[in-house]
């Protein structure tokens, strides 16, 4: 490299390491870092070193390993504003959750009693702390806790069915999200799936037709994502409950989203509740943690004593194994569904589907008030909407709802400019049009996302 060369006039490492703004960010961030982040802009400096004096070179060449540092240094999973009108909306993390769940998450951080006992000061069981609560809401003899619900289900597939047959409705092998499907998880815990029936029609007879020596398990399973209408029939539950007892075998409800009590969400579609499953006599149920039920995500199983007890004795149960802090938020939302108004009013998936259409639209009305809804050739008003549960509950079921409606912009811009927020807006493109739904930003949020929306569509007038 010859004297003339414009690459001998970038400063050393120690150098810029020594400056005021390094010595800030190593006290946030730590040394190694920080050094990381210099050595990379210095790397691509050298095919282009910045014009100016050294002076005005080492302060752009610290700007750009500031802007270096921020973006190695910010997580990538965060918090975003949910305009979808998708309540439990899959990608963006299903329910949100209670501020005493997350409270209690935050406690449970430390250290904890999650598997020791201060009673007698030896070790514990992490799978006592929820059950007692879980029994006594909702009727269960016993109860146990794993990471979620497709684990639940594959835990008591397992522990019952091992190289034999599992029993279960063609029209009930769903698929439950991200390409996972009934017949696989049957297969992969080591049983083999006999289907009985058809798509549309099943009857008590298919089952006990199919029932022989190689069956060891029903299972039953609510098709939460999808309905099927028209010539359509399966058996009552009753009815495969008596089934069961008649034959000697078990059988398994998994209805998917847990919703503990119809009495929760009045006026919604029939769906089957916990409570009513435990009640009509099967002998385990398999639901979610954080769709209807409102908490963390986890896979929740209740019913008889035995069968539970021979679940917490499969050694697959270690895989399953649910963390702390998951333990502690489901903890806090369910001592919140000991009283159901409280429940409806605390859990933030419950209030989002409770909340009438004239609170949502007075949310929105007034968050909008102070903007300015046409500058730039952007019109910007609240109107009506239409909502849905998510999470594969409720298909096809709507909820009336209201938000703002953008129209006169390009909408992917829009909504790529929301995106860009902090934290990101996200809404929803409907008929040329972007669409913020309001029902599923909590009370005081629609401010927020006002303000963000604005920005958003000043930095798309902006030159």
């Amino acid at each position: 490299m010859s004297d003339r060369d414009p690459r001998r006039r970038l400063p050393a490492v120690d150098v810029l390491l020594d400056t005021p703004e390094a010595r800030g960010w190593i006290e946030r961030h730590g040394r190694e870092p920080v050094k990381a982040a210099i050595r990379e802009v210095l790397d691509r400096a050298r095919s282009e070193v910045p014009a100016g004096d050294d002076a005005r070179m080492a302060e752009a060449l610290l700007e750009r390993a500031g802007r270096a540092l921020a973006a190695g240094s910010s997580p990538s999973l965060r918090p975003v504003l949910n305009g979808t009108g998708v309540v439990l909306h899959t990608n963006l993390g299903r329910a949100p959750l209670a501020a005493e769940a997350i409270e209690a998450a935050r406690r449970a951080a430390g250290y904890g009693n999650v598997e020791y006992s201060l009673e007698t000061g030896e070790r514990g069981s992490r799978y006592d702390h929820c059950a007692e609560l879980l029994c006594r809401l909702t009727g269960a003899e016993a109860a146990l806790v794993v990471n979620n619900n497709a684990a639940a289900v594959s835990l008591v597939v397992n522990a019952f069915a091992v190289d034999r047959e599992v029993v279960v409705s063609r029209g009930e092998l769903v698929e439950i999200g991200g390409s996972f499907r009934i017949p696989d998880v049957v297969s992969r815990s080591g049983a083999h799936l006999r289907e009985v029936g058809t798509t549309n029609r099943t009857r008590v007879g298919d089952y006990e037709a199919a029932v022989g020596e190689p069956t060891a398990l029903l299972l039953r399973v609510h098709p939460s994502n999808y309905r099927v209408e028209g010539f359509a029939e399966r058996p009552a539950l009753a009815d495969l409950v008596a089934l069961a007892a008649r034959l000697g075998l078990p059988l398994a409800h998994d209805v998917g989203s847990g919703l503990l009590d119809a009495v929760l969400l009045p006026g919604f579609p029939p769906e089957p509740s916990v409570r009513d499953s435990v009640s009509s006599g099967v002998d385990l149920v398999t639901f979610s943690g954080d769709k209807l039920l409102g908490g963390p995500q986890a896979g929740l199983i209740v019913g008889r004593e035995a069968p539970i007890r021979r679940l917490r004795s499969n050694p697959l149960l270690r895989a399953f194994r649910v963390d702390k802090t998951t333990l502690a938020a489901l903890e806090a939302t369910l001592l919140l569904h000991r009283d159901p108004e409280v429940a409806a009013t605390r859990i933030p998936t419950l209030r989002m589907l409770r909340e009438p259409v004239a609170s949502v639209a007075k949310r929105a009305t007034e968050a909008l008030e102070s903007r300015t809804q046409g500058a730039g050739g952007a019109r910007w008003a609240v109107g009506s909407t239409r909502a849905v549960v998510g999470g594969g509950s409720f298909p096809g079921f709507e909820l009336d709802s209201a938000g703002w409606i953008v129209t006169g912009v390009d909408a992917d811009a829009v909504a790529a400019a929301a995106r860009a927020g902090d934290p990101p807006l996200i809404g929803r493109i409907r008929d040329d049009a972007f669409v913020i739904d309001v029902r599923t930003l909590a009370p005081g949020q629609e401010r927020e996302a006002a303000t963000l929306l604005a920005r958003a569509l000043g930095a798309l007038r902006s030159p």
